[in-house]
């Protein structure tokens, strides 16, 4: 019977089976490029010319096309049948076949998505329970062992969907009443990302149900005077928003 796999790219990428067995030989990052971005695709067919430009950006070698090839079928093996890689015109299209193969990323997005309908649906259990489960996928950088080119291009998409979920997830947790745990945390996530105001917006929530109403005050404010002298902007409407509500004492939960 064909194996049932499990492919990784939120973190190194690699294919191992879903028993918990040993990893299958994928090679190294230029191997690693062309399953990653043909497990992007989600079954489009990718041309040549966009996986040599992941593989070699805007200077490929002479012989690109056919270390493409090559690279394309080392694949063959570590996927033992349980997706289908095709040559399509001047592309390649890789299939999965039903039941067979689960992608963290696809894994991550569906998670993710289902995890912010509960939450707007008023679940904030069962979404936080979610989105700590979608964000357990991830075992580091995405994709993080492939080509510079590949990763320039479609990292940044896959971190902005992680951060979202991690904002989810905390808006999740708040809401079933465990704020002191998220001040430490939402704290180095407002310092790595300052210019998010839903992450500044959500540490000053948790800060007054924490009884720290004055350290959410000088969150409003520092962030204001960040928008102000990176991007010349004044806070959006939900810091605006929060900030009303801790001056007005809303937020003591």
């Amino acid at each position: 019977m064909t194996p049932f796999l499990e492919t990784a790219l939120l973190g190194p990428v690699r294919i191992r089976s879903a028993s918990g067995g040993a990893e299958n030989a994928l090679g190294g990052a230029k191997p690693r490029t062309v399953l990653a971005a043909l497990l992007l695709a989600e079954g489009r067919v990718v041309p040549d010319d966009r996986l040599i430009r992941a593989l070699w950006g805007e200077r490929p070698p002479d012989r690109a096309v056919a270390q493409l090839h090559t690279y394309a079928s080392r694949l063959r093996a570590p996927l033992d049948g349980a997706a289908r890689l095709e040559r399509v015109g001047r592309g390649y299209r890789l299939s999965a076949v039903p039941g067979r193969l689960a992608c963290d990323h696809r894994l991550f997005a569906d998670r993710a998505a289902l995890g912010g309908t509960l939450l707007r649906q008023g679940e904030a259990h069962r979404a936080a329970a979610v989105l700590r489960s979608a964000l357990d996928l991830w075992q580091g950088e995405a994709l993080a062992d492939t080509t510079e080119h590949l990763a320039e291009e479609e990292r940044p998409w896959l971190e902005e969907a992680r951060l979202t979920a991690l904002e989810d997830r905390a808006e999740a947790e708040l809401a079933t009443g465990l704020p002191h745990g998220l001040v430490a945390e939402l704290t180095r996530l407002v310092a790595r990302y300052p210019l998010r105001e839903r992450y500044r917006s959500l540490l000053m929530t948790a800060q007054c149900r924490a009884g720290q109403p004055a350290a959410a005050l000088l969150q409003f404010h520092s962030g204001r005077e960040l928008l102000a002298d990176r991007l010349g902007v004044g806070p959006g409407p939900l810091l605006t928003r929060t900030f009303q509500r801790a001056l007005a004492g809303d937020l003591a939960g």
